[in-house]
């Protein structure tokens, strides 16, 4: 069945999402339904034909290069390992796009706590923003647990709080647009380093609240 539009934005935008998995998948079909154009990049594009034929006309299954050079705005969702690797290939190709980074640099420490695998003092955000110069880097979607990425969106839509970063104003803008789009609440944390609550370890890592609660929970006002 063709994904239907639950409330289109208004102005619809091109989504390459780079790594069709847990995250991908649920925001691409969110953002499929709010009107906007998604291609899931993938290593191997021809095993996403299952999941992306019912999605409509607006989503097509392509290599990474692909859905980089197809899309104004770029998700990078694909495991923290493989991201330096797919970085290090498409810098050029991603200057002057908006990325959102939705990695998460997953780690624990020997007493068993989660810790962010870059150490202390340098955010994941402030670290792409770092390899990517020439691209507007946004922090979002990382925080959340991904199984929940579809039902909280879908069924609970903006009452839950998603938690934003970056540095450049018109990426922040059109990232608080998808965060809507994908059914929750955006709750903008500031620049990328100030972004280490959502990365793992942080404060908000791991939790999902109300935009209030965020906010309480990274001890910034509502």
């Amino acid at each position: 069945m063709t994904v239907s539009a639950i409330s289109p934005t208004a102005i619809p935008l091109t989504v390459g999402i780079l790594g069709a998995g847990n995250i991908g998948r649920p925001l691409g079909r969110h953002w499929l339904a709010a009107g906007h154009t998604v291609t899931f990049g993938s290593r191997t594009p021809g095993r996403l034909a299952s999941f992306v034929e019912p999605l409509g006309d607006r989503a097509r299954a392509a290599t990474y290069a692909e859905a980089v050079e197809s899309s104004d705005v770029v998700l990078l969702s694909v495991p923290h390992p493989a991201l330096d690797d797919l970085l290090d290939r498409f810098v050029e190709q991603l200057a002057g796009k908006i990325v959102i980074d939705a990695t998460s640099p997953f780690g624990v420490t020997e007493d068993g706590l989660f810790a962010s695998r870059l150490g202390t003092g340098i955010t994941q955000g402030s670290w792409t923003a770092k390899r990517l110069p020439e691209s507007s880097v946004a922090r979002a979607f990382t925080h959340f647990p991904d199984e929940l990425l579809w039902s909280r969106g879908t069924q609970q839509r903006h009452f839950w709080g998603m938690a934003i970063a970056s540095d450049d104003a018109g990426a922040r803008q059109v990232t608080e647009t998808l965060v809507h789009d994908a059914g929750f609440v955006p709750v903008p944390l500031g620049g990328l380093d100030e972004s280490a609550a959502v990365d793992p370890g942080g404060a908000l890592f791991g939790l999902f609240s109300t935009a209030a609660g965020l906010s309480a929970a990274a001890g910034r006002t509502a």
